[in-house]
């Protein structure tokens, strides 16, 4: 049986480091603040944002949400996310995605200022995350990945990982900062040829296709260690399941994350985590510019 990289001890690991942190700044007058924009009520938007509360008040992080229609016009999205640019006290901006058809994210992305972005929506955090130049901050859940396999201990230097996916908010991002890692990172996705062949020969399989149960049995091999992104909806077993057949997979490889409770679990400690980096980095601003 496979050891599982659950994510509650990385998160908790996370968590206390940043209580300090956040105590720090308090003692120094700033309350470290994130904004949760949310149009609509997706339930996944809405379990992802109770997950945020609840990690945000264990850290002492404040919040401040902007809910908003699902038919609410462009004009009125740009304007709370000016408001939230234009708030020294908000240090973190999170913009659920996707948006609704009928709003242009790339314009909501462009207006959203970079300092608080805190979940790689513009472009200048995803260039940062890509090219490790620049301010920004990576997408949470890509983030996420690396400290479990972090904390797990999982030697990056050298290995063979293959990522499943290539979107910009998981897939891309993450293949770049394990690569920034030495690792040789292999970019997959649901349209290569043979890809339970190309899995198989990985020392880390990072599953990121956005499809339940992509990898089966035939795409792994013991020694390997699984770190499954995904999250479905299994609507016949009426539970969540991964882009891993995870009771396929679980017994023949080395490690595994569960789904739920792996990688999601951690994704609401790296928020919390880039909110006091953004705050800290506000404060800092504010001592050079009195010096």
């Amino acid at each position: 049986m496979a050891a599982l990289l659950k994510g509650t001890p990385v998160a908790k690991a996370i968590t206390a480091e940043l209580v300090e942190r956040a105590q720090k700044l308090e003692s120094l007058g700033v309350v470290p603040t994130l904004a949760i924009v949310r149009v609509g009520e997706r339930e996944d938007d809405l379990s992802y944002e109770r997950g945020a509360l609840k990690r945000c008040e264990k850290v002492g992080i404040s919040c401040c949400r902007y809910l908003l229609p699902a038919d609410v016009s462009q004009e009125e999205l740009l304007r709370v996310v000016a408001e939230v640019n234009e708030d020294p006290s908000i240090h973190g901006c999170l913009i659920f995605r996707p948006l609704p058809a009928h709003l242009k994210e790339d314009m909501v992305a462009a207006a959203l200022l970079p300092k608080k972005d805190v979940d790689s929506m513009t472009s200048a955090s995803l260039l940062s995350t890509l090219s490790g130049l620049g301010a920004g901050y990576a997408p949470c859940t890509a983030e996420a990945v690396q400290a479990i396999l972090d904390h797990y201990g999982i030697d990056l230097d050298g290995a063979n990982v293959v990522v499943v996916g290539r979107s910009l908010v998981i897939g891309k991002p993450v293949a770049s900062m394990l690569l920034a890692r030495n690792a040789t990172v292999t970019t997959c996705h649901t349209h290569t040829r043979d890809l339970a062949d190309v899995c198989r020969r990985a020392d880390v399989v990072v599953a990121a296709a956005g499809h339940a149960r992509t990898l089966g049995a035939d795409a792994v091999r013991p020694g390997q260690t699984i770190i499954d992104v995904g999250i479905n909806w299994d609507a016949q077993a009426k539970k969540l399941v991964g882009d891993v057949d995870f009771e396929a997979v679980e017994p023949l490889v080395d490690a595994v994350t569960p789904v739920p409770g792996g990688v999601g679990a951690v994704t609401t400690a790296i928020l919390a985590r880039h909110v006091i980096c953004a705050a800290e980095e506000a404060c800092e601003h504010v001592v050079r510019t009195m010096q």
